[in-house]
């Protein structure tokens, strides 16, 4: 995942939790705050990959 895509897709993830306390939703801010864990976990995993191909131990 290039760092663009990663940026973005944090952007949106903050972006879906700010529009759920502002229209006062509880369940889209916990979508919003899942989906921001989900990139930062996904691309840990991707940079864990390169590495391992690399040959380099995280």
């Amino acid at each position: 995942m290039n760092t663009l895509t990663y940026w973005l897709l944090i952007a949106l993830a903050v972006g879906v939790e700010t529009w759920g306390q502002v229209i006062g939703n509880q369940d889209v801010t916990f979508v919003g705050l899942i989906a921001g864990l989900g990139v930062i976990a996904v691309a840990r995993l991707l940079y864990r990959a390169d590495q391992s191909e690399s040959g380099e131990e995280a």
